[in-house]
C-alpha cells in the first residue's frame, strides 16, 4: 500500500475526503484505519462514498463499541494489530 491514513481525531473529517478523493483519482492504493474518537468519522456519508477507493477501510473494534455500542458498522471491524500490519505494509502513513 503507497499510503495509509491513520484517523483518531473527528476534527479531520475535511482532511480524510480530501486525501481519499485524491488518491482515487491518482490511482494511489491507500487504506485507512479509524480509531479512538476518529470512528466518529464513519457516521458521515461524504466519508463513506470517499473511502469507496480506498484497499482497505478498517476501524478499531474497541474504539467502534466505545463510540456505538450495538450499531452495525460500516466498514471492516479489526483491533490494533490489524492496524500495525497495515502500518508496517505501507510506504507512507498520515497521522490525523
Amino acid at each position: 500500500m503507497q499510503l495509509m491514513l491513520h484517523v483518531s481525531s473527528p476534527a479531520a473529517t475535511r482532511l480524510v475526503i480530501r486525501l481519499a478523493r485524491a488518491c482515487g483519482r491518482a490511482g494511489i492504493e491507500w487504506g485507512c484505519f479509524f480509531t479512538h474518537a476518529g470512528v466518529r468519522l464513519l457516521q458521515e456519508q461524504a466519508v463513506l462514498v470517499a473511502l469507496a477507493s480506498a484497499r482497505r477501510a478498517v476501524v478499531c473494534e474497541h474504539s467502534w463499541a466505545q463510540q456505538f455500542d450495538g450499531l452495525a458498522c460500516p466498514v471492516e471491524l479489526g483491533s490494533q494489530t490489524v492496524n500495525s500490519i497495515m502500518m508496517a505494509g505501507a510506504e507512507r502513513v498520515v497521522s490525523l
